[in-house]
């Protein structure tokens, strides 16, 4: 009897400051180079994206600020939480990124899955956002909250 192993999806850890703070232009996924106990650390969803941050160094791209917390049952050759992390791209995209980062756009983590069993990073390539974009942004959410909260209050009225 052949049982194959549940493929499993989900975000571990997301970015929520990510499209806050930045415009988002384009995403992708890569692999990250892990430590057996990092990635038992993540799937109990012990990592922050904070201050995270892409670089390009040599052709290489690395994943810098990335937290994961120590893994609770490891040993002495447990991880350090905050070590930079390579990511796991093909040279064209690398070449992309560079060219990319060259015309001043920033290399911007947004979340942290599991594919196939495999730890995925989603990178976000955008600009960041000025302070009056996310005035503009906050007044926009507050304003379909207040929308939302009086079609509600209607709702109500009619019931009595």
């Amino acid at each position: 009897m052949n049982t194959k192993k549940k493929t499993q999806e989900g975000t571990v850890v997301q970015s929520r400051r990510a499209r806050f703070d930045y415009e988002i232009a384009d995403t992708l996924e890569c692999g990250m180079v892990l430590a057996g106990t990092e990635v038992k650390s993540l799937r109990n969803g012990g990592g922050v994206l904070t201050d995270a941050y892409g670089e390009i160094r040599k052709d290489q791209v690395w994943l810098v600020g990335m937290k994961i917390q120590p893994y609770s049952h490891g040993n002495i050759q447990n991880h350090p939480s905050d070590r930079t992390r390579k990511l796991l791209l093909n040279r064209s995209e690398i070449e992309r990124l560079a060219d990319e980062v060259k015309q001043g756009l920033q290399l911007v983590p947004m979340r942290v899955y599991f594919k196939d069993g495999l730890a995925k990073l989603e990178l976000g390539i955008g600009r960041p956002k000025k302070q009056y974009d996310k005035r503009a942004a906050i007044k926009e959410r507050e304003n379909k909250e207040e929308v939302r909260r009086a079609s509600s209050q209607r709702g109500r009225h009619h019931h009595e």
